[in-house]
Formats: C-alpha cells, sequence, structure tokens
C-alpha cells in the first residue's frame, strides 16, 4: 500500500490527531498520581527505552554533521515541551490544552518564513490564518472552560508550540535525507538517559509502591510515551518528509476536535456554534495541503465559466 498519496497523507494526518488528542488525558492521569517533572521524565525515558533498538546501529550519527540537528530536535522538539506541557497541565483542562497546541502551524509558518528561508505559497499561509481562526474560535466557544486568569498556564503551551515549530522546521530543512525512525530515535539518545537519572534522584519509587492507584497511572505514562512520543514521532517525521512542514503541523488543529471528542465521553456538551468552528479547523487544513495544480485548475475552471457567461 502506497501512503505517499494524498489520502494516505490525511490518513496519517488524522491517526496523529487522534493519539495526541488523547495524550492530554493520559497526562492528566499520570498526573494523578506523580509530579509533571515525573510525568515528563518518564514520558522522555519510557520513549527511549523503547526506541534504543533502533538507535545502536546507527549511534556514530551522534557524532556526525548532523549531530547537532538531531540533538536539537531531540532538546527541543521533544525535551522542553514534555516538561512545558505536564506543567500546563495543572492549570488547564485537556481540551483547551489541545486547543491551544494548534497555534504550532502559525509558529512553523512564521519560523519558515522568517528564520529557515522556506517559500510558502499564498494559499498555504491562507490556510495557517484560517486554521487558526477555528482554533482560536473554538477555544472562545469553550464554555466549559475559563481561559480567565489561566494565561500563565497557557503561556507554556505556547512556548511548547514555538519549540514544536522550530524542530519541525529543523527536520524539514536539516534533516531531509535522514530516517524518521533514525532521527526518534537519535534524538531520545540526547534526552531519554538524563531523563532517567532526574527520576532515579526523585521519590518515584516511593510513590510508585506507596500511593494507591500509582502502578495505573504509570501505564497511562508507558502508553502516552511508547504510541503517543516513540511511533508518533517516527510517524510524524515521515508525514514531514512526504509533505511540508506546514501540512505535518496542521495535524495540532485537529488534535482540538479529539480532545473535544474525549470531552463527550465525559458527559461535557458541544455546541452547534464549536461545530461550525471545528468546520473552519478542517477548511484551514485542506487549504494548507492544496496543491498549486489545484489552485490553477480552479482558475481555469472560474475562467471557462466566466467564458460560458
Amino acid at each position: 500500500m502506497n501512503i505517499n498519496t494524498k489520502t494516505g497523507h490525511w490518513t496519517i494526518l488524522l491517526i496523529l490527531a487522534f493519539i495526541w488528542g488523547s495524550s492530554f488525558i493520559l497526562m492528566k492521569r499520570g498526573l494523578e498520581s506523580f509530579s509533571y517533572t515525573q510525568v515528563a521524565s518518564l514520558r522522555l525515558f519510557i520513549a527511549f527505552l523503547f526506541l534504543i533498538p533502533f538507535a545502536l546501529p546507527h549511534l556514530k550519527m551522534m557524532f556526525g554533521k548532523k549531530a547537532f540537528y538531531i540533538m536539537s530536535v531531540g532538546v527541543i522538539g521533544n525535551g522542553i515541551p514534555a516538561f512545558l506541557f505536564t506543567y500546563a497541565q495543572k492549570g488547564l483542562s485537556s481540551s483547551l490544552t489541545g486547543m491551544l497546541n494548534s497555534l504550532t502551524p502559525l509558529f512553523t509558518l512564521v519560523l519558515g518564513i522568517f528564520v529557515f528561508k522556506s517559500k510558502i505559497k499564498w494559499h498555504n499561509g491562507l490556510g495557517v490564518v484560517v486554521g487558526l481562526t477555528g482554533a482560536l474560535g473554538l477555544i472562545a466557544a469553550n464554555e466549559s472552560n475559563s481561559f480567565n486568569g489561566s494565561f500563565h498556564y497557557a503561556s507554556y503551551i505556547i512556548l511548547a508550540t514555538i519549540f514544536y515549530a522550530t524542530s519541525i522546521n529543523i527536520i524539514k530543512k536539516h534533516l531531509s535525507e535522514v530516517t524518521s525512525v533514525q532521527i526518534a530515535s537519535l534524538a531520545l539518545m540526547f534526552v531519554g538517559p538524563f531523563a532517567g537519572i532526574y527520576l532515579f534522584f526523585t521519590d518515584f519509587t516511593t510513590v510508585l509502591f506507596s500511593k494507591p492507584g500509582a502502578f495505573t497511572s504509570l501505564g497511562y505514562v508507558a502508553i502516552l510515551a511508547i504510541v503517543g512520543t516513540a511511533l508518533s514521532i517516527i510517524v510524524f517525521n515521515i508525514l514531514i518528509k512526504m509533505t511540508n512542514a506546514i501540512f505535518a503541523s496542521s495535524v495540532t488543529y485537529i488534535i482540538p476536535v479529539f480532545a473535544m471528542l474525549w470531552g463527550i465521553f465525559d458527559n461535557e456538551v458541544i455546541s452547534i456554534v464549536q461545530l461550525i468552528w471545528i468546520g473552519i479547523i478542517l477548511l484551514g487544513v485542506y487549504l494548507v495541503n492544496t496543491k498549486k495544480e489545484i489552485i490553477k485548475e480552479l482558475k481555469l475552471k472560474k475562467a471557462e465559466l466566466n467564458l460560458g457567461d
């Protein structure tokens, strides 16, 4: 099966959105027993352990010409955001966190243009603006959460999205010839061991064996680490290479949709207004992935219609 098609790209995008849209709930469950630094460290350390077999054959790359870029992806694309997100989850709901995460494509576009000198087509930029408008509208329409007084925690999510955007641009510009498995496994080699060392000096084991429900919380974090971090990073890096940085990062526009669907299971009410904003988000994602050839085709059809008049 060839996944490098438009249908394949969208399928991967939706799968990633579902996984990452669920990760905020998993973080919350982990925070029921462990501190935010322990949850973040566990996520990184478990993901690192899971990917060690894939990293071992390529360890020499950690000292090669791409080492700095791989380390950068590990630190600013995986390490720092893991701590920023778990800290923010202490003061924000899972759904609102998912919604704020949708700022990533905007920063990907801005950094791509002004820092990485990427060329962006006008309709891709329009898609980012439309998607961002939908995301902000969805936040405003989220009546079950109050944004007032939460900006302190929200600022950590915003900072994390800037780090994500930087990492995405680094992968697209400097690591295009490195395989997705190599990027994911080697990037975690730069942060995973340190996360494990940190855990050793905390009360993690004491909490694990003394606090009721701690093993269940650990199970949620393990799922988050293996599925939501290790495997998803590989798939996400594949998507970046097959499409472009803007389309790949637009997964964060769809994440709020799945975050809200999780809210339904918690008996939250989804309003018509929220559904409208979700539709605008999806329109933005479509514009981000619209090829130049499709735009030309639409213009030709419009010209034919005008001639027909």
